[in-house]
């Protein structure tokens, strides 16, 4: 028997770069609120409790760690430790030029840093064993590729819990902010790691997905069968692997030029105590004494300085090319700047002054909300597990590798692009040739094909993992089938020849926002493949 969503246990998790929020729903007052995990969370007054994004590995082989306040209360933070870890999420599921130290004997991966910092978390939620969690809703940066959501997947898939599904952070926001319906919203999310910029558009309509389904438990398959939920449509988006990290290691890199410090862990956490002392004052100092190694550091800056550091780093020209292809896009849907009823921010970089009045460059004030930027992610998420949908559309293309004979090197060819919405009325056709005699079987290399503009690299700078951008105006691109049995989609039986269309092949994106693949031989008549998933959840 299907369980009523809104009687269910449901928890939902803001994953952070710097920190993570984990909310629960209150069915007393029918709201989300953020939850404290006692060790976890750090108490300072008027903030909400957050557990800082850090993990320090006590046995790599039994897998005993130490996440969030437990490390910063043993200062295990502040030196430079190869056992412990922080920025890590922007490094899960991501090509790293560097290297993750070898461990107890274990050679370890950001994937299984951050599995055991989220399975600690939600190990420590404070549910009774009659309260025990039965939906959980995970968020994602909304220029997350795929590999990301597998990796959410597998943990996922590992967990005790019945239902679980995954929501874009900007959309999640939007809705923790308690938006009136029907009411266009910019959602400004500028968090540790990444800055994502979403217009949405609130609505009441027919269902259509309730975000990514990443595990359904039987006893939600008929839930909400007879309700009409709220739709939350995405109209236009833009992401980027930049955040409150970077800014911290531009302020060392500014410290290291000025007074000759040596990059570090403790200059590190020295620099991003300046940064938030800035946003609530013009100037701000740090001192740090070690009594027992005779260290001491005094580090100072004032607000006017910070704002020619950050543009010294192209910050406000790289803000200004999101904002500026998120305007194209919502023209493009007849929404103009003045149409955007509110402009919402979230994410701790939201509150430094320098962004927010950047945001007012483009927006009225009044317009402007900053009033919850740590907890609407997380508390909006649970609005999923409660019967509202949301409508999106897709960030990424997807496209097939081809040999580029002009510039003589592989090059790929968009098939479905950005901004397809899902799931798809009609399949994209594609007919194929044998390209040997006697060929018995045909390849196909798929990837997620990003934006076409300036990239983005992640590597290891001593022992900080900082991100830089690349403007090279070429393509980035996760093949989603390139290793060994994957990338045959076809035996040909009998094999083919040159010289005539043997295979057609329908791409479709499903309800779930996944690509699928049908294969059909038209020699043959015979269909090889139906519906196969190509970036298959496990």
């Amino acid at each position: 028997m299907a369980k009523d969503s809104t009687n269910i246990n449901a928890y939902a998790i803001d994953f952070g770069t710097s920190n993570t929020v984990i909310a629960r729903w209150n069915r007393a007052i029918e709201q989300g609120e953020p939850v404290k995990i006692p060790q976890f969370s750090q108490e300072i007054p008027s903030l909400p409790p957050v557990i800082p994004s850090l993990v320090y590995v006590e046995s790599a082989q039994e897998g005993k760690t130490l996440i969030g306040q437990q490390v910063r209360d043993r200062g295990l933070d502040l030196a430079s430790n190869s056992r412990c870890f922080r920025s890590f999420k922007r490094g899960i599921a991501t090509d790293i030029q560097g290297f993750l130290p070898e461990l107890d004997g274990v050679n370890l991966s950001f994937e299984q840093i951050g599995e055991w910092f989220l399975k600690s978390a939600i190990a420590k939620v404070p549910a009774t064993p009659e309260e025990n969690i039965e939906s959980l809703v995970l968020t994602v940066p909304v220029d997350s590729f795929e590999a990301y959501r597998l990796w959410l997947s597998d943990i996922s898939h590992s967990l005790s819990i019945e239902q679980i599904r995954i929501i874009d952070e900007p959309t999640a926001a939007a809705l923790g902010y308690g938006a009136a319906e029907q009411n266009l919203l910019l959602v400004i999310d500028f968090g540790g790691g990444t800055l994502d910029l979403s217009l949405i558009r609130l609505a009441e309509n027919s269902p259509q997905n309730q975000g990514f389904i990443l595990k359904w438990g039987q006893k939600f398959l008929g839930e909400n069968s007879a309700q009409k939920p709220k739709i939350a449509r995405v109209l236009a988006k833009a992401g980027k692997n930049l955040g409150g990290s970077d800014i911290d290691a531009w302020l060392v890199d500014y410290f290291a030029t000025k007074q000759g410090l040596t990059p570090s862990s403790l200059v590190t956490r020295l620099a991003e105590r300046l940064k938030i002392k800035l946003s609530g004052s013009t100037e701000a100092e740090e001192v740090y004494f070690n009594d027992e190694t005779l260290e001491s550091y005094e580090l100072s800056l004032t607000r006017d300085r910070f704002k020619l550091i950050l543009q010294e780093h192209q910050f406000f020209s790289q803000l200004d090319d999101l904002m500026s292809s998120v305007l194209q896009q919502a023209r493009r849907n007849g929404v103009e700047v003045a149409d955007i009823d509110s402009v919402l921010l979230v994410g701790g970089t939201v509150q430094i002054p320098a962004v927010q009045d950047w945001v007012k460059d483009y927006f009225p004030e009044d317009k402007i909300r900053c009033d919850r930027p740590l907890t609407a992610i997380a508390t909006g998420a649970l609005q999923v597990a409660q019967g509202l949908e949301v409508q999106d559309f897709l960030y990424h293309s997807y496209g097939i590798r081809y040999w580029n004979r002009r510039e003589k090197r592989h090059d790929w060819h968009p098939l479905i692009k950005s901004g397809q919405p899902y799931p798809m009325k009609q399949p994209v056709e594609l007919l194929l040739g044998a390209s040997v005699p006697n060929q018995p079987s045909i390849e196909l290399i798929i990837g997620e094909l990003a934006t076409q503009s300036a990239s983005t690299e992640v590597y290891f700078d001593g022992d900080r993992l900082v991100t830089r951008t690349l403007n090279d105006n070429t393509t980035q691109v996760k093949p989603l089938n390139d290793k060994d049995g994957a990338r045959t989609i076809a035996q040909l039986q009998p094999p083919g020849n040159p010289g005539s269309d043997r295979l057609k092949l329908l791409f479709f994106v499903n309800k779930a926002g996944y690509l699928c693949l049908t294969v059909e031989d038209i020699l043959t008549g015979e269909t090889l493949q139906n519906q196969q998933i190509i970036a298959q959840l496990k």
